[in-house]
């Protein structure tokens, strides 16, 4: 496998600071941000505009210098190569869409010099940086049909058929997807015909989970089985989306043998459904894993919020004497989550936090649709005005994707365990061992002595790869493998082979330095997917091989519904 030193000539990372916050958001929305806390950052900043006149001034001057040369037709000024917004000729052909184009330009960049240059602290600059940067991306000319050349042509081209068609993707959103702008056309895919598709059974289902064994495509098997937790707001065909990337397919092919958790999608009535809950339903589920497969022993693979369970379950079990779990896979995954992380992080506080709580619990649920609406206006030019000018703008349908499709079938989340999760915000309880009840016990991981591989992508701006590092230094395991994919938030998990421009960065056989900057400068460059290095690595903690099963479950727990199961339908 081809491989080179990472930190030094002909790596690519991203760009100088692509590595951690700057690819976008990094706290998890799962905390929220509190609509006070946005006027709060919009307040102090007319507050610092009538404050401090002579910095506002100053960059109003050298904005009016910039217009003189616009409507001059001198200035110079010009899209990121990479800004997809302005990527159609007549932005630059046309004097119009050009003085338009540098016209918003000049503005947001003096805009981000003055917030730069305010006489305030870095807190309030982040929450500045990202206020402003919102409000900007909202305005741009692109945005709209008079100053989009794009959807004027093609207005022209359709005889008007496309904003006709654009009014009804407009129309169908507000009635029929909570008004939030489609990202995805989700008629291609059918749970259980084209995607979640791999053989398999619900061996014991309860009103929490369904627990799905899948059939082995090899004749033998290692004894050791995995079972993966997955997010508990998402659903779980994430791990079996269509064939070519399916982590259970890629899973059994290995010899592995996959048992899947797929949650229940809960409603109001399922509100008081805590941390301590899922926990414990994941126990019985090892319980059923090791009756069925005759080891006294599981590996475990969590992702995101489902790592955040999976955590605590291991300090749980470590409390009770529990020694059943061999390994742990933790993907995507922060447990210790500094507001600084991020400018979207600047902008939570203990008061937004007061309020995310009271307003969920007044509900019974956080619902799937306010978290999707959350997770979009983090990267709201990728993720809202993208999609406004494709599918109102243009007319066009949404691109049918299989990531995107399960991306929007989101879940919603109980009070209960939200309140867990931003208690975990609140009182750090992975960093301050034994210092918070979570789970009705003294959480404490660094008494997790089971060997551990951590996963984080390069771009992720839901759990930046920095953050996802500190994990690292947690635990109390001596062997931690910690791997970076060259990828976002998703497809650093759903990364099959075959990709040739997958990589990752690895430092193999080496612990985990203090920071993830030291651990940089000696990791090294792996071409392809991870998914065989990872499968290796799960083999080597997954005991000896044996027969396959021929049949699924035991008399106890017989096979009932066919995988992917019920609960994701719901």
């Amino acid at each position: 496998m081809a491989k080179k030193p990472a930190g030094k000539k002909g790596v690519d990372l991203g760009g100088a600071d692509d590595l951690g916050v700057k690819a976008g958001a990094g706290l998890n929305p799962i905390v929220g941000i509190a609509r006070e806390d946005i006027l709060g950052a919009v307040t102090m900043m007319l507050r610092e505009t009538a404050g401090n006149p002579a910095n506002s001034f100053k960059h109003m001057k050298a904005f009016a210098g910039d217009v003189a040369n616009i409507v001059s037709l001198k200035s110079d000024i010009a899209p990121d190569p990479k800004d997809k917004r302005f990527a159609d000729p007549a932005w630059n052909a046309n004097p119009l869409f050009r003085m338009s184009m540098q016209y918003y330009l000049a503005s947001q960049k003096h805009v981000k010099n003055w917030v730069a240059e305010m006489q305030v602290d870095e807190l309030e600059r982040s929450r500045a940086n990202f206020v402003s940067a919102m409000i900007m991306d909202s305005l741009a000319p692109s945005n709209t049909l008079a100053g989009n050349p794009s959807a004027i042509k093609k207005a022209i081209e359709t005889g008007g058929q496309s904003l006709i068609k654009g009014l009804k993707n407009a129309y169908d959103d507000i009635v029929h997807n909570d008004g939030i702008v489609s990202q995805v056309d989700k008629k291609p895919f059918k749970i259980g015909e084209n995607i979640a598709i791999q053989p398999g059974a619900v061996i014991h289902r309860t009103e929490m989970m369904e627990l799905i064994q899948y059939q082995p495509t090899t004749e033998k098997v290692h004894e050791i089985p995995l079972l993966v937790i997955p997010p508990q707001i998402n659903k779980a065909y994430l791990n079996d989306l269509t064939p070519d990337k399916s982590m259970i397919r890629f899973q059994l092919s290995q010899g592995l043998q996959p048992f899947l958790i797929s949650w229940r999608n809960p409603t109001i009535e399922h509100k008081a459904w805590g941390l301590n809950d899922y926990v414990n339903e994941i126990i019985a589920a090892i319980d059923v894993v090791c009756a069925i497969t005759g080891s006294d022993k599981v590996n475990l693979s969590g992702g995101c919020s489902g790592g955040i369970t999976m955590s605590t379950l291991l300090s749980k079990l470590k409390a009770m004497g529990d020694d059943r779990v061999n390994s742990a896979t933790l993907m995507v995954c922060v447990l210790h989550p500094k507001r600084d992380d991020s400018e979207v992080g600047a902008l939570v506080s203990d008061h937004g936090i007061k309020l995310a709580r009271e307003r969920s619990a007044k509900k019974g649920i956080l619902e799937g649709t306010s978290l999707s609406r959350m997770f979009a206006w983090l990267r709201p030019n990728d993720l809202v005005w993208n999609y406004v000018v494709n599918n109102y703008l243009h007319g066009e349908d949404p691109p049918a994707f299989d990531i995107l499709f399960w991306n929007n079938d989101s879940t919603n989340l109980t009070a209960a365990l939200h309140s867990d999760y931003l208690r975990i915000y609140e009182e750090q309880p992975f960093v301050n061992h034994g210092q918070s009840n979570l789970a009705d016990h003294q959480l404490d991981i660094s008494k997790v002595d089971c060997d551990l591989f951590m996963l984080a992508g390069v771009t992720d701006h839901i759990t930046p790869w920095k953050a996802c590092y500190r994990s690292t230094q947690l635990f109390g395991s001596k062997n931690i493998d910690f791997v970076l994919s060259h990828s976002g938030h998703i497809q650093a998990i759903v990364n099959p082979p075959g990709n040739p421009k997958a990589k990752y960065y690895r430092s193999p056989g080496k612990a985990p330095p203090a920071t993830p900057e030291q651990w940089l400068k000696q990791a090294e460059e792996f071409s392809g997917s991870w998914w065989p290095m990872w499968a290796g690595w799960l083999k080597d903690r997954s005991g000896a091989e044996k027969p396959a099963p021929a049949e699924l479950g035991n008399p106890a727990h017989p096979p009932g519904a066919k995988a992917p199961g019920t609960y994701v339908f719901d």
